[in-house]
């Protein structure tokens, strides 16, 4: 008998950043599920409207894989000393990650890595349509702090 493949994660019954996303007046963002695709409702005057997750959620990675881009290769050494090795295989399998972000973030556990980033700040704002206006990202201890 052949075994049937493991079903790939629905990306779009998932809402990604949930509890990180704020509309333009600071209010937050809540999820609701609309024939099992998420939304992120958003508050608008008192009405809710609601965008497909997943198209807010693609918006803010791609954000998100420009920024670790653009540092890779500083990310990937310091990634390879904390591990304490210095190997090829190591090495591309570290870049390989970093190359495929959106993919590893969308089949990972959310509870993870949600909490932290609500700890440290991380926030979505976006606009009644739901595009994305900013990422606040947690901000960084100057010089020795």
């Amino acid at each position: 008998m052949r075994e049937m493949p493991e079903q790939a994660v629905d990306f779009k019954a998932q809402a990604l950043f949930a509890g990180l996303v704020y509309n333009e007046a600071g209010e937050p963002v809540e999820v609701a599920h609309i024939g099992g695709e998420a939304h992120y409702a958003i508050p608008d005057d008192g009405f809710l409207r609601h965008v497909e997750a997943h198209v807010v959620d693609d918006a803010v990675l791609v954000q998100l894989q420009e920024q670790v881009s653009a540092v890779q290769d500083e990310l990937v050494q310091a990634m390879l000393s904390m591990l304490g090795k210095e190997d090829i295989f190591t090495k591309a399998a570290l870049e390989a990650s970093v190359r495929n972000l959106k993919e590893n973030v969308r089949q990972s556990q959310q509870a993870q890595w949600q909490p932290w980033l609500r700890m440290l700040g991380f926030r979505v704002v976006v606009n009644v349509h739901g595009e994305v206006v900013e990422v606040i990202y947690p901000e960084q201890p100057e010089g020795d702090e």
